[in-house]
């Protein structure tokens, strides 16, 4: 039996531990996730995905808000981990624990490519045609340690954010139990540093568009789907986004088309189906419901 203390905090991080659970070859002795947070409209705590896994196979479970804090350490110490795996956990691992066990991180990207904190968003932003996971053998940088393996896949160019996320997952699943179990028979591969690009934890004023140029708007969508979302200056948020084309040339902003239940509009470069709208503090509603509620016609601005 391998011991592992497993370090993680969203969904992500929670179907890895599950399928670190599902292996009759691996034991848990300490699981160590985020304390609980305040989330949604009313301010309420909500537990992270991995706390609420980890009670329900009874774990040893540890909610630090610093690794530094006492007896986190010693508790690790205690397990007596062959390994630590760390996946989407929200802290750096400071020296004394790195020095434990071999400290196994799951990133979502390939490496050395977006180091960081949103590596699937500055994916699909910058519409890469490829992405992965890599598993790495950590040290005291921010995603810097050698790597141990990849999976790697096409993103298909209407993925959103939760689908890639769910994909994302699932490779790490797979790369997680076969580097543990080959783990004595790797030969761990330094990162280049010269190609190493970082990425930055998303804040809700990423989620703001124009209708300047249709990919990057579309690729804004695909990115912040589910949460900060996009919204234009005015507050309204935009959902249900389909990239038209990239070539014509428009006024920005223009309604060039009403169908069904949506509008086309025109960007300086490009065009855009959208097919639900909502204004600031009101319901979601159908995109050419919108215009028409608001006298708006073929050849008028959106906003």
């Amino acid at each position: 039996m391998k011991k592992i203390v497993y370090m993680g905090t969203p969904h992500y991080a929670k179907e890895i531990l599950q399928t670190l659970i599902n292996d009759e070859a691996i034991e848990i002795p300490l699981v160590i996730s985020q304390p609980d947070r305040k989330a949604g409209r009313k301010g309420e705590l909500k537990a992270p995905d991995v706390k609420v896994l980890a009670q329900e196979y009874n774990l040893k479970l540890l909610q630090p808000e610093k690794l530094s804090d006492d007896g986190v350490y010693e508790a690790i110490v205690e397990a007596k981990p062959d390994f630590i795996v760390v996946a989407a956990f929200g802290q750096l691992l400071p020296k004394n624990i790195l020095d434990i066990a071999p400290c196994i991180n799951l990133h979502a990207s390939l490496l050395p490519q977006y180091r960081g904190a949103s590596p699937v968003q500055q994916s699909l932003l910058n519409g890469d045609e490829f992405t992965g996971v890599t598993a790495m053998l950590m040290e005291e940088g921010l995603d810097s340690g050698p790597i141990l393996g990849y999976r790697y896949f096409k993103i298909p160019s209407t993925m959103l954010l939760p689908e890639l996320m769910n994909r994302l997952s699932d490779d790490a699943c797979v790369l997680t139990t076969e580097i543990i179990h080959r783990f004595e028979t790797i030969a761990p591969l330094k990162q280049n540093r010269a190609l190493a690009t970082h990425c930055k934890k998303i804040k809700k004023s990423d989620g703001l568009v124009d209708f300047s140029n249709a990919s990057i708007f579309y690729d804004k969508y695909r990115a912040f789907e589910g949460w900060p979302g996009i919204f234009v200056e005015n507050g309204t948020k935009i959902k249900d986004v389909n990239l038209i084309e990239t070539d014509s040339q428009n006024d920005i902003g223009v309604i060039l088309e009403l169908r069904e239940n949506s509008v086309v509009i025109g960007c300086k470069v490009g065009s855009l189906e959208i097919s639900t709208l909502q204004p600031a503090s009101k319901k979601a509603v159908n995109a050419k419901a919108y215009c028409v509620g608001r006298g708006l016609k073929v050849e008028s601005s959106l906003l």
